[in-house]
């Protein structure tokens, strides 16, 4: 998800929350569709969507989105899984970025219906809470993530995986670890990029392109690691990475067309920054 990713010309304060809710999210929904594939729309009017608030932002609700998604026709989910996680490092920043990739690799599993994988990524959710002290947050959904996948009840695992993020989140901000719950939904989102770029730079369309733009999203992350409390976390060589990739992603998503071009270029940004976070790299 998700994801996440929606029309350039979104009033402010309606950002996709798929990295309140987990961006991936988003990405999840794009491939289940039967119908034969259409053009997206360039704009979505997200006051059309049944919404929630979080965090003073109005998030359409995930499944109203995979909707308007599923136009982007079937891509090939299972290509876009990666081979491996990643690994723990110990470092706090790391494993709540790892954790959001993590999640978001669920979303993509569960689009290729992939139930060992989703199963698999199941327990690494669980191992990296455990790191930073939320396990006891995600060990129903855990298991419920095990129990869907093996029915192959893939909007039930869908809900977990949301679930799962929300969890985490609210676990974080009861211990005072509000900045860490920001980089998990970071996380989420920068490897929900990567993938969507991945699927727009394969089927381009000008159309497609603009799922891409979403400048109040990315100032709205800008914020938030601009705000952290935590100086240490802040000043952190991952956090800085991430920090900069924002702001370079910035300029190139408030364009009226993104060329093919720029599509590729923020794919390959954002799989940088997915090694460095799944490569121990803090």
């Amino acid at each position: 998800m998700p994801v996440l990713l929606l029309g350039p010309r979104l009033q402010t304060k309606l950002i996709l929350a798929m990295l309140s809710r987990l961006i991936p999210v988003v990405l999840c929904g794009i491939a289940l569709a039967q119908a034969p594939a259409q053009a997206p729309p360039q704009q979505i009017d997200l006051t059309k969507f049944p919404a929630a608030a979080v965090d003073d932002v109005v998030v359409p609700v995930p499944s109203e989105v995979f909707n308007v998604l599923d136009k982007l026709g079937s891509p090939n989910w299972s290509a876009e899984l990666r081979d491996n996680l990643g690994q723990s490092s110990g470092d706090r920043a790391q494993v709540a970025l790892l954790l959001g990739t993590v999640i978001a690799e669920g979303f993509i599993a569960v689009q290729a219906k992939n139930a060992e994988r989703v199963k698999k990524i199941g327990q690494e959710v669980l191992t990296l809470a455990d790191a930073i002290n939320v396990r006891s947050a995600v060990i129903a959904r855990s298991k419920s993530i095990t129990e869907k996948a093996d029915a192959r009840d893939w909007a039930a695992v869908r809900s977990e995986f949301d679930g799962a993020l929300q969890d985490v989140r609210g676990a974080m901000e009861q211990l005072g670890d509000d900045d860490l719950a920001q980089l998990v939904s970071l996380g989420g989102w920068i490897r929900g990029t990567e993938v969507l770029t991945s699927i727009v730079g394969k089927n381009y369309t000008p159309d497609g392109s603009q799922l891409l733009c979403q400048p109040e999203l990315v100032n709205y992350f800008s914020r938030r690691v601009d705000e952290m409390r935590n100086t240490r976390l802040k000043k952190s060589r991952l956090v800085t990475k991430v920090r900069r990739l924002l702001k370079d992603i910035r300029p190139l998503i408030k364009r009226d067309t993104i060329t093919v071009e720029t599509v590729q270029k923020i794919n390959t940004m954002t799989n940088e920054v997915v090694v460095t976070i799944t490569t121990q790299e803090s």
